[in-house]
């Protein structure tokens, strides 16, 4: 029986504006309007239909960063709307560009007490850039090409259009032209550009910091060039990891919360930080020195994110033509070489440590339980060196921001949560970044209890073409509130946050045909990941369970004290 052609509606207006943009997925929860996915019936766009609006933003979330492009979702109103907002809080903080679309009140029976009434336009504003309610046909192609440009360009962000529920009844109005769907790139000022080329040129103890903004803006590996040209050593923040190449020798980790032993040395050390595309957040900058009298360059594209309070200069700009610009002022650099050699020597060391601290675990029986050190081993021994690792923020999977126990070398990828860090979403971020690039491999770390908030998504992933591999690591709950609760209780509470009981995840994944494998003993490790793999890679998503110890936190974590770790800063050495 064939299908009757739709009839035109402003969902189908919706659907040709994605495909001007280049959309791959639409991710959606829709309410009960099926007229999207009708409009979307015969588009080469691919949907996928989640069981919760959080992990459909989640996952429109994950699309966005991998690909650099708008992830898109569209969701129902009222509790649909509400369910979405952590989402969107989470998006806005990890500067993601992703367009929500959600159903709205009949314009005609708005303040009426309406099914599912609420203000969502209200309650929208504070998690996004910009937000824009449609009431009517002639609103929507000028709202589409606003949202495209307001979600890319500048920092990018999060954008709302919330469609009032007539609207699929009403024609779409005569297109307008399009514009494109391409970020525009902002120069920097040309004499900040020179005013900070002077401050680099006179540091004998630089480092680079590369941000969230200097994903997909290191074209030519310029960022890396630059590091050469001024002898400096280099770091990420955890939401800018990946977009450097980790193989390079001036490359020593993750900075902040996640660098410590000698690379917290190199911070304390330094002369000069070079901060491109990064708000310099509180876990970025955790652990450096107290005083302030080194200076910060900070490369951004909002002047609104320019952090004030230390010595130095903001230059408002896209990383890209920044640092293009600093290679053409500085091309005949003058690097220290006592700084660079302690560069390299740096990196050795945690080299050297990254390996004593696999074969102290070797050491142990065959059969006792895996080290996550161990864990990231055996999945980086597996995996091809392109696959984007997808991370939370718990304390056990806190192990493969520590660099190099995990390195994304010079072609993988990285996807962690903000500053927010909202339990779950690495869990489902993955699936929207395996949509991204379907012919990339995608991996997932995540402790248990983030695995068990996404596992109502388990039927969705496994309708989805896009294959991941979840390796799960389980501690009995959730890890990081034990401790801190164990710190405060001397280990004697009558309350837990874990449990020793059964996941329940090998029958539930086995019934829709997932692949499971449980890991107990570090002597079946690596065989089981390899296994695993392999049937990841025949298009079966796969889920390993990894029984780790309480006791395994990264170093540095040791002892937990509320959100942050209980840490000294490293004393900075007097020139």
């Amino acid at each position: 029986m064939s299908r009757p052609a739709p009839r035109p509606t402003c969902w189908s207006a919706i659907a040709d504006h994605l495909e001007h943009l280049g959309t791959r997925t639409v991710f959606c929860l829709p309410g009960d309007d099926m007229a999207l996915l009708a409009a979307l019936e015969d588009r080469d766009i691919e949907v996928v239909l989640c069981r919760d609006q959080r992990n459909a933003v989640f996952m429109a979330t994950g699309y966005a960063l991998a690909s650099g492009t708008p992830g898109v979702c569209a969701i129902g109103k009222g509790p649909a709307f509400t369910n979405a907002l952590t989402g969107l809080l989470e998006a806005q903080a990890a500067a993601a560009p992703v367009i929500l679309v959600a159903d709205g009140t009949p314009l005609g029976r708005l303040g009426t007490g309406a099914f599912q009434e609420f203000d969502q336009m209200g309650a929208v504003r504070p998690f996004t850039k910009w937000a824009k309610r449609i009431d009517s046909a002639d609103q929507l192609a000028a709202a589409l090409d606003k949202a495209t440009a307001v979600c890319l360009n500048g920092t990018p962000g999060p954008v709302y259009l919330e469609l009032a529920e007539q609207l699929p009844y009403e024609p779409p109005a005569h297109p307008v032209p399009r514009r494109r769907a391409t970020p525009q790139r902002l120069a920097p000022d040309s004499d900040m550009l020179r005013e900070a080329a002077s401050v680099i040129a006179s540091a004998r103890r630089p480092l680079i910091l590369a941000g969230g903004g200097s994903r997909h803006r290191n074209a030519g590996r310029c960022i890396e060039r630059l590091a050469e040209v001024i002898g400096a050593g280099m770091f990420t923040t955890a939401s800018g990891r990946g977009s450097l190449d980790e193989n390079h020798p001036l490359f020593c980790g993750l900075a902040g919360l996640y660098s410590t032993g000698p690379a917290a040395a190199l911070w304390a050390d330094t002369d000069l930080v070079i901060a491109l595309g990064s708000r310099l957040e509180e876990t970025a900058v955790f652990g450096w020195p107290e005083s302030h009298e080194v200076p910060v360059i900070q490369v951004t594209a909002d002047e609104l994110t320019l952090v004030t309070g230390r010595p130095g200069c903001g230059v408002i700009g896209d990383v890209s033509r920044v640092v293009s610009g600093w290679a053409s002022i500085l091309a005949f650099g003058n690097p220290d070489p006592v700084w660079t050699d302690q560069v390299r020597e740096t990196r050795n060391e945690l080299l050297a440590l990254a390996e004593e601290r696999s074969a102290a675990a070797a050491a142990a029986p065959l059969s006792a339980p895996p080290k996550v050190s161990q864990v990231l081993d055996s999945l980086r021994a597996v995996v091809p060196d392109d696959t984007v690792l997808v991370q939370e923020n718990g304390l056990n999977d806190m192990w493969s921001y520590h660099f190099p126990h995990w390195s994304c070398g010079a072609r993988g990828g990285s996807v962690v949560p903000s500053e927010q860090t909202p339990l779950g979403f690495g869990a489902a971020a993955a699936l929207g970044v395996a949509h991204a690039d379907p012919a990339r491999p995608v991996a997932a770390v995540v402790g248990d209890g983030a695995f068990h908030l996404f596992r109502a998504e388990l039927p969705t992933l496994a309708d989805s073409k896009c294959p991941v591999l979840y390796v799960v690591l389980d501690n009995g709950g959730y890890g990081w509130l034990q401790t801190n609760l164990d710190q405060v209780s001397g280990g004697e509470s009558r309350f837990s946050f874990i449990a020793d009981r059964a996941s329940g995840l090998d029958a539930l994944s086995q019934s829709l045909g997932l692949g499971h494998w449980r890991v107990d003993s570090w002597g079946d490790l690596e065989g089981i990941v390899r296994k695993a793999w392999e049937q990841c890679s025949s298009g079966v998503s796969t889920v390993v369970e990894v029984a780790v110890s309480l006791a395994d936190a990264p170093p540095g974590v040791e002892v937990p004290a509320g959100d942050f770790p209980d840490r000294e800063a490293p004393t900075r050495e007097q020139d």
